[in-house]
Formats: C-alpha cells, structure tokens, sequence
C-alpha cells in the first residue's frame, strides 16, 4: 500500500486511469468480472481513506485522524542517555536493528509522537557522601545535556515546565520535552536539592529506583524491605514534591510506599511506567486495589510496553544481551557493535517476546477497572522497552488502530494519549506554592 498522501494520489491516479476503472466491460468471465469490481473496491476504498484525512506513516502504520488529533506524549522516554554519546543525533534517523536505539525526531515524527517526559535517570549506588555526590552531579549533567538538546534544535523542540506549555508548543509544530527525575539518589538527603531540579525544568519524580534508598523501599528491593513503605525523609520528600507542584511518580516504588504516599499526598499520583500484576505477576506490577486506589486519588497509570511487565519473562539465555545494554558506550561505533552483539546472543537464545495482544488486554483491563480518566501507555523507550509490533517511536500509531478496532473513542484516544498525564500534572501544579513553579529562570 502507498505510505504518503502523494503517493496515495499517484496510485489512485495511475488505477483509475480516467473513468476507465469504472467500466467492466461486458464479455468477461465470471472470474475476470470478480477481479475486476474487486479492484474496484480497493480503490474506492483507498479514496475513502484519503477523504477521511487518513495518512500513513513511513512504517505503513495507518495514522487515523483520532490519533492526530490527540496530544500523544510517552511519560517515560530515556532517550537522554544517548545525549552523550559521540555521533549519534537525535535529528538523525537511527534504527533498532542497526544501533538499538528507539526514538528520535524523525520517527517521532512518524509516528505522530508529540512528545513527552525525557527522563534523567540516576542507578542507585552507595548511600555514602561520596555516592550522594557523584549521584548528584550526575543527575545535574543529565538535565543539562536534556536543555542543551533542546536549546540546539529550537526549531524542533521546546521544553515544557507546566501542563498548559504542552499544547501551546504543539500548536507551533514543535516536539514537547518535559523533563522527569527516575530515582530520588541525586537528592541523597538534602531535599533543597528537589528546588534545584525543580528551577531546571524537572515537573515529575520517582523517590525510587531498583534497590532500596535513603525516601523509600523500592519493588525491586536488594534484600528485603528497609523502611516498610516510606522512610521519615521519604515522607517529607512527599510534602515537597507537593509544594514544588511536582507530580510523584510511584513506578519502582513498593507497594507499601505507593500506598504511603497515596496517604500522604495532597496531589493525584502517576504511575509512569507500570503494568497489571492481576494480568502479570511481576513486582513492578500494581494490583487491583492499588490501582483503584490510584484512580480514588485521581491518578493515572501508563502501562508499561515490557516483555516481562506484560507477562512474558525473561529468558535466562539473555542475560548477557541485559547485561551489555546496561554498559556506557562513547561513541555511535560502539553503540552498534554492542547492539550487533545484543542481536548474535538473541538470535542463538530465540525467546518469545509480549505482542500487541497483551498490551491491548492490559489497557482494556485497566479501563475497565478504574475507566478511561486513569489509563495511558508508555513505551519506556531507550530503557528496556518494545515488543512485537510497538518497538519504536514510529509505531504509536499501530496501538491507536488497535484501540480503534476495540471500540475506543476518539475522544477516549485524547485522554489516553495526553489528557490524563496533562490533567495530573495541571492538578500537581495547581497545589503548590505559586512561586514554587516559576519554571526555570
């Protein structure tokens, strides 16, 4: 099938040759007169398509006018921590299967992605002066290269440091950057850190990573439970984020801290990046009262498009490929001799990865449970994220027309793409102090 409007109009052009399609003339078998009127439909049906304003994206995926007409954002982008890397661009057109990468500006473009929370993710190291230090800086260096980005390419990117910037620069045909904290190590236990960040544009942050830390117990946990939910500077860390009208994100958090800082929290609370444990037994997985408990709050959860998030586990003959991905590289060249070697050890270890079908479950599920206001997606992109037929910034589109197909609204589509994570952050906003959310100076 064409892939452009300009296409479409060249085939169409070129089938119907005049009125000529139209006429089947008479004489012909029964079976040249089915081909024919056949023919005939296809085409009739491609016109309809391009009167409905339907377009196709460079990877074939059918771009409904529903999908652009939403404010699509992925609350969960770790894309930034390709920034560094020598040669590699996100202006540039990379590719899965050459360099592993999965989302720049053209693809985002391809796939209709307005944008989203770029993250600046800290691993949890030692809880030690030193480790709080070097947490820090890191942290500080990542939100800068994210606005230096920004700042280079102007023209096509615009950060975002309150829910209403969003639509306004998608109307400018610019791509949306807000900016999210994974992991609460960089504040270490100084909260007056959380100001800092707040001034350079960070809006959403998560207390918690994979390893307990000094605000709360994560889902992942080292050995065990340390503080059994929140810690005492994990519950101040709560009250800041609310005064700072920075919206909390509970991924990677225990459950009995998701439920502390539900009990706490003055602001509705985001899950950036989780899925259904009722579909997929996996500690990064919420329940079902939780999630309800969520939705009671006002809250959103954005389902995680991970293989074993969505009840496909890991292979332990890929461990290696998990291990390598989490390895720094400096330059493009060795980002595509890791991502050749990552390909060598899943080709001689084939394992089944989650589909389209599991992810779409998940989301129905979830919207029936708590309904539509609570729902969206994250592809956790650059992070471990992709399955079979939504790996890449080119495929939203793909998961629109499976909503479609199921009986989602266009309507529906617009909360679900960008009006929840827009509604929570604008309700996190509205909490705090005025002067708190001034925005970077």
């Amino acid at each position: 099938m064409p892939r452009s409007i300009s296409q479409s109009n060249r085939w169409i052009s070129s089938a119907f040759n005049g009125k000529a399609m139209f006429h089947i003339p008479p004489g012909r078998s029964i079976k040249e007169r089915h081909f024919l009127m056949l023919k005939r439909s296809i085409i009739l049906g491609a016109a309809a398509l391009m009167g409905s304003s339907i377009v196709f994206a460079r990877n074939g995926a059918l771009m409904s006018p529903a999908h652009r007409a939403a404010i699509v954002l992925d609350t969960h982008i770790d894309t930034p921590a390709l920034l560094h890397v020598a040669g590699w661009s996100i202006m540039d057109r990379h590719s899965l299967s050459v360099d592993g990468t999965q989302v720049d500006l053209p693809r985002m473009q391809d796939g209709g992605l307005d944008g989203g929370f770029f993250v600046v993710f800290t691993e949890q190291g030692p809880r030690t002066p030193a480790g709080f230090a070097m947490a820090r800086d890191a942290a500080l260096i990542r939100a800068l290269e994210i606005r230096d980005m920004v700042a280079r390419h102007n023209k096509d990117f615009e950060l975002a440091t309150r829910a209403d910037d969003a639509e306004t620069i998608v109307k400018s045909g610019k791509r949306v950057v807000f900016m999210s904290m994974e992991n609460g190590y960089p504040i270490g236990r100084d909260l007056s850190l959380m100001r800092t960040f707040r001034a350079l544009g960070v809006t959403m942050m998560g207390p918690v990573h994979v390893g307990n830390n000094d605000l709360a117990d994560s889902s992942n946990p080292d050995n065990g439970p340390e503080w059994y939910g929140l810690s005492p500077l994990g519950r101040q860390w709560v009250a800041e984020a609310n005064r700072l009208g920075i919206l909390i994100d509970a991924s990677h958090a225990s459950p009995e801290a998701l439920d502390d800082i539900l009990a706490l929290s003055t602001a509705p609370v985001i899950l950036s990046h989780s899925s259904l444990k009722s579909l997929a037994d996996n500690p990064r997985n919420i329940d079902d009262a939780r999630l309800r408990a969520l939705a009671a709050k006002g809250g959103v959860i954005q389902i995680n498009a991970v293989s074993s998030h969505l009840g496909v586990p890991n292979s332990r003959g890929r461990a290696p490929a998990r291990a390598l991905l989490g390895q720094p590289v400096a330059n493009i060249a060795e980002l595509q001799a890791q991502r050749a070697a990552v390909l060598k050890i899943e080709r001689e270890n084939p394992a089944p990865r989650a589909n389209l079908d599991l992810l779409v479950a998940q989301i129905r599920y979830a919207v029936a449970l708590v309904g539509i206001d609570h729902v969206g997606l994250s592809g956790d992109f650059d992070g471990g994220g992709g399955i079979d037929g939504f790996d890449e910034a080119n495929d939203y589109p793909k998961v629109t027309q499976r909503l479609l197909a199921v009986g989602f609204t266009a309507e529906d589509l617009r909360k679900f793409w960008g009006g929840n994570v827009l509604r929570v952050l604008r309700e996190a906003q509205a909490r705090a102090e005025p002067s708190a959310v001034a925005g970077p100076q």
